[in-house]
């Protein structure tokens, strides 16, 4: 049975959609996390009480997804770090179904309570997404680095099964738990209720720190084994496969074009991090390409900021003469917020990109797009 407040945003979101192009927020709310996994990118320890104080309160953030809305927002992710280790997540949740935002929450499920299955089971999300680390504890310990979490893992998974409360899997292929791919790519097909994906990409850090992004360096699948893993995914495989002439694009040689900016970012989604500070998108952080929220408004940094940043341009010329026309362009992970965290600059050069990239595009058209 539907309920009232469930109604009501739906009602929303018919009249929004109906005037306006819909946005998506993301919001980050906190970047702490009670686990310690070898490839993040971004988490802080539980305890670190410098990170809380940064933390948005929920005033805050109801204020900037309110903002959001009046702008013509309807979906909304809650993510960080771990957003159940905050105890007002429960308000923040509230909060954010009040405004009429359909919600999805990220979360590594070992945090799953009996009064967090209560909340979701009377006010489900749109959508509940948990990434596996690993399908045996071994594994996934190896991954977390936090003893007895493949048990609170499995704990908070069963939960929400016992429940009802749909959920989608995900995994991140790591070198730790690559020779358990099989097995976890089974585990979550077994449990999820709809599809499954995983992800071979490792972004460094955020904060720049050099030892974790050793750690991060460490656990790369390499060139070969994104392949190996991709061919393993039948249906990955058939649309890699089907979609070959999309995916790599000669004429795409022949562009003069020395904008930074060629995808998606601040098309119809952003991000707000802890802290307040708004990305285009989440691995965007380069200081002038961000925004914050707290000194300024959403529709400044909507309408006024984002332009500037989509305007920005390149007059590197290796850059230019290469990213910029490579036909595996679609293949590849570099844009310039990757660029960015492997190289400092927002036009830098990704040669582990740029090598997957082309082991993707032989495997998809053997015969074509060999390297000059």
């Amino acid at each position: 049975m539907v309920n009232t407040l469930e109604i009501q945003q739906y009602h929303i979101w018919e009249k929004l959609i109906g005037k306006r192009t819909p946005l998506t927020i993301e919001l980050e709310i906190t970047a702490r996390c009670n686990l310690n996994c070898r490839h993040c990118y971004i988490n802080l320890a539980a305890n670190d009480q410098e990170a809380q104080d940064r933390e948005l309160s929920v005033k805050e953030i109801l204020g900037i997804a309110r903002q959001a809305v009046d702008m013509g927002a309807i979906w909304c992710l809650i993510t960080g770090g771990e957003p159940l280790l905050r105890p007002d997540f429960g308000d923040i949740y509230m909060g954010l179904k009040r405004l009429g935002l359909l919600l999805s929450v990220f979360t590594n499920a070992t945090l799953i309570s009996n009064q967090l299955v209560e909340l979701f089971k009377k006010y489900p999300p749109r959508d509940l997404e948990v990434t596996v680390y690993g399908a045996t504890s071994k594994t996934f310990e190896q991954v977390t680095r936090r003893p007895g979490s493949f048990k609170h893992f499995m704990n908070g998974l069963n939960k929400l099964e016992a429940n009802e409360i749909g959920v989608r899997l995900k995994s991140m292929a790591l070198q730790s738990n690559f020779h358990e791919q099989q097995q976890m790519a089974a585990f979550c097909q077994g449990r999820t209720k709809d599809y499954y994906r995983f992800d071979p990409h490792l972004r460094l850090r955020f904060d720049g720190n050099s030892t974790r992004n050793k750690e991060i360096l460490a656990e790369r699948l390499t060139p070969e084994q994104v392949v190996a893993l991709e061919q393993s995914d039948d249906k990955r495989m058939e649309v890699l496969v089907k979609h070959c002439n999309d995916l790599i694009n000669e004429q795409f040689t022949q562009f003069e074009y020395d904008h930074l900016f060629s995808c998606g970012a601040g098309n119809s989604s952003f991000y707000v991090s802890y802290d307040g500070i708004f990305h285009l998108c989440p691995p965007l952080c380069a200081e002038v390409t961000t925004y914050d929220l707290r000194k300024g408004t959403l529709a400044e940094a909507w309408y006024d900021f984002v332009p500037q940043v989509l305007a920005m341009r390149s007059q590197r010329k290796s850059f230019l003469e290469t990213c910029r026309k490579c036909p595996l362009v679609n293949l590849c992970l570099w844009c310039p917020a990757h660029a960015y965290l492997e190289t400092g600059e927002l036009d830098g050069s990704t040669p582990y990109f740029c090598e997957v990239a082309h082991r993707r595009a032989e495997n998809i058209r053997p015969s074509g797009n060999k390297r000059d």
